[in-house]
């Protein structure tokens, strides 16, 4: 049998024997009992117990089927009266591209077809260059090889492997068979949470199922492995952390941290959500596992909108409309959310469920208290705008906003106002005179909650004393 590339596809094709053959075909995986720990920063700690025999003394074993993203500086090997001498990871991967760099200065077999005829030619050419295509030297020309020529090598090039395979020497005090247990640490693994909210307006009620989406990228996968999902951010300078949206002062108001302690497995100061059944995580898949199923949970609608310091319009805006509920053990999810995305549906009046919106949430304690954007409302709108602005002295300003409201809906809304930068920059803001009172949750900002009756609109006038 003979190596042949064609159009970038490795197969093999008959011919004269060679002094080194083809590998055979890949097998089954050699893993043995597989364990794997995922977090949500694109890592995961694999544990691979296999039995193995081993001779006395030194000898050198392989273990293919390790993950292609393996961090071999963090390789740890458990063997009963044995220990490592030395480790070597063996990344380079049998492949199209990586054949024809191996051949760079070999003389290999190019092979031609005539479309017209099918009549087929054989040239031997030597690889002078494969950067972004390929180039022989066939006789005295030089070519660049195109899609109507495959390639044939003679053997295969030292080196390359059909799949990950790290290769340690091990120096066993005694020869027979043993169990083996290799951990490592890998990129190329990651989960997160997907969270399906169907929302009932009228009966202010919320269902909600949670998903675990499993993601591999790592070039290998994982049969039949126990399977331990850690929510949680684990130490690193390099890690690439999984960061949705925080709770802060973009958003609408109304999260807050939760203080109670879910029942859930944890580990050090991190939930564990381990899958009940083992499953295989393969290669270059995607697969979700249900994890939280919660009904009939109270939850509201609520219109709100945050306006910058001297914030204004020159045409009205749409109001945020945001999903409020709980994540507490009573009245709530109870359960402790693990970052993701809740994408929330509501019935239309044929009772299909419509998408109308998304938000991302952090890792979220039991307990908490969320406010989620869902989107922009159509019938609900605001106008700011900077009424007046005035020196009153010589570090002091007086400005009157005016915050006008619309509502084309058939019921009243509440719309939750907060200005916001009061304190920042030394402003030393005190709210002079006021259309309706306000609550200042804050030195940052102020609040006022405006009720605009239906079909109808609503104006609320304020005057801020500030020092600049």
């Amino acid at each position: 049998m003979r190596l042949s590339v064609c159009g970038g596809v490795l197969a093999l094709i008959a011919g004269p024997a060679f002094a080194q053959s083809a590998p055979a075909a890949v097998g089954p995986s050699r893993q043995g009992d597989v364990a794997v720990t995922i977090y949500n920063n694109d890592l995961a700690l694999v544990q691979d117990t296999r039995q193995m025999t081993l001779p006395r003394g030194i000898s050198r074993e392989e273990f293919p089927d390790v993950s292609a993203q393996i961090r071999p500086e963090t390789v740890t090997l458990a063997a009963p009266d044995a220990g490592i001498v030395e480790q070597n990871f063996d990344y380079d991967l049998l492949s199209p591209n990586a054949l024809m760099n191996k051949a760079v200065g070999q003389t290999v077999t190019v092979v031609r077809t005539n479309p017209a005829t099918g009549t087929e030619t054989r040239e031997s050419a030597r690889v002078l260059a494969n950067n972004g295509g390929t180039i022989v030297q066939i006789g005295d020309r030089i070519e660049v090889l195109r899609d109507n020529a495959h390639v044939v090598f003679p053997a295969l090039p030292p080196g390359l492997r059909a799949r990950p395979t790290l290769s340690i020497t091990l120096d066993a005090a005694t020869a027979g068979a043993r169990p083996m247990t290799l951990s490592y640490l890998s990129r190329g693994l990651g989960w997160k949470a997907d969270y399906v909210a169907l929302f009932d307006e009228r009966a202010g009620k919320l269902d909600v199922q949670g998903w675990i989406t499993l993601s591999n990228t790592s070039g290998t996968t994982f049969a039949n492995a126990k399977t331990l999902l850690v929510a949680g951010t684990v130490g690193g300078d390099d890690n690439d952390t999984y960061r949705p949206n925080r709770f802060g002062n973009t958003g609408p108001r109304g999260n807050q941290s939760g203080t109670e302690t879910s029942s859930r497995e944890q580990l050090g100061d991190f939930y564990v959500y381990p899958l009940r059944d083992r499953t295989t995580i393969a290669n270059a898949q995607t697969k979700q596992v249900s994890f939280l199923n919660a009904t009939g949970v109270p939850a509201s609608k609520a219109y709100s909108y945050r306006n910058s310091w001297l914030g204004k319009l020159s045409e009205a805006q749409s109001v945020d409309t945001v999903l409020k509920f709980s994540a507490a053990k009573e009245g709530g999810l109870g359960d402790a959310l693990p970052a993701g995305t809740v994408r929330v549906y509501m019935r239309d009046v044929r009772g299909s469920p419509q998408f109308i919106g998304e938000s991302a949430i952090p890792h979220t304690p039991m307990g908490s208290a969320l406010a989620l954007k869902t989107g922009e409302a159509f019938d609900v709108k605001i106008l700011p705008t900077v009424e007046k602005r005035e020196r009153v002295g010589d570090e002091r300003w007086r400005t009157t906003m005016r915050y006008q409201f619309t509502n084309a809906r058939s019921e009243a809304a509440m719309v939750e106002l907060a200005q916001a930068g009061l304190g920042s920059g030394g402003h030393d803001t005190r709210i002079v005179e006021e259309s309706q009172k306000s609550e200042r949750p804050d030195a940052d900002e102020a609040v006022w909650r405006v009720t605009v009756p239906a079909n109808g609109s609503a104006t609320l006038t304020a005057t801020f004393d500030t020092r600049y």
